[in-house]
């Protein structure tokens, strides 16, 4: 049995060398790209800025109230601290304007008034859990630059870094010899808002009416609206349109300033 010869198809002129292609457009069909044009790349690049501006708004408003929360961690712990203090010393808030003066007490003559920096927290609340520290929110800009907000307080051996503070502390502002009715040096919590309620009676504001209406610690804040407060400062905080505050009850929690930036 003879087997049937194979038959080519006719030629149809499409049979090439390998490697080589013609300019038929079947050839140009099975080519395949491997670049971008000038267009398609402009619109990745406008595309790329579109997202980034949606999204550094975001991430600079998260960044900032995290470090408002971490600022704030640091004044309930601040709280805490005197707390434990006045459990340990017959209900009685700390003395130590020694260390004040000791530290560089600096009363300033613009804003703020007096000198609320508490680097001095740091040594008389060491065993109730620690004093005032630093308050991410300051950052290395104009605030960190501002002698009124930075205390150092030496480390415990030569060589120590020691600490740096950054919380002020109102009512522990003055180390004169004798305790104003606004200082609350070696005070019980009550008879600091009594004394404090006594200095505010002629003065046109409006005293508290109880300690959760007390700010004792606050992170650092310059009010516009105060005249002698440097331009470089007006209107500059630790966190953008208000402060943490710790009052005197314990309690800390955000408050909005209308004369904050």
């Amino acid at each position: 049995m003879k087997r049937a010869a194979l038959r080519l198809p006719p030629s149809t002129g499409l049979i090439r060398a390998p490697g080589r292609c013609p300019r038929g457009a079947e050839c140009r069909r099975g080519r395949t790209r491997s670049a971008f044009t000038l267009v398609e790349l402009l619109v990745v690049i406008a595309l790329v800025a579109a997202l980034a501006a949606l999204l550094l708004p975001a991430l600079a408003s998260a960044r900032a109230k995290s470090a408002r929360v971490a600022c704030l961690s640091q004044l309930h712990q601040l709280g805490l601290g005197f707390a434990l203090y006045l459990g340990d010393h017959q209900d009685r808030l700390p003395d130590r304007r020694d260390l004040k003066r000791s530290l560089g007490y600096r009363p300033w003559s613009d804003w703020p008034p007096s000198d609320p920096r508490a680097g001095w927290t740091v040594e008389a609340l060491a065993r109730a859990g620690g004093g005032a520290g630093w308050c991410p929110g300051i950052g290395n800009g104009a605030l960190a630059g501002a002698a009124q907000v930075v205390q150092r307080v030496p480390g415990p051996a030569d060589g120590h870094p020691g600490i740096r503070t950054g919380f002020w502390l109102w009512r522990f502002d003055r180390a004169d010899a004798e305790v104003t009715l606004d200082n609350f040096w070696n005070k019980s919590p009550d008879s600091a808002l009594a004394d404090l309620q006594a200095s505010l009676l002629n003065s046109g504001t409006p005293p508290p009416d109880g300690l959760s209406g007390v700010e004792m610690a606050v992170d650092p804040y310059f009010p516009r609206t105060i005249p002698t407060v440097a331009s470089s400062l007006a209107g500059r905080s630790a966190h953008r349109g208000g402060r943490n505050r710790l009052m005197l009850d314990g309690s800390a929690a955000w408050f909005r300033d209308a004369r904050l930036n």
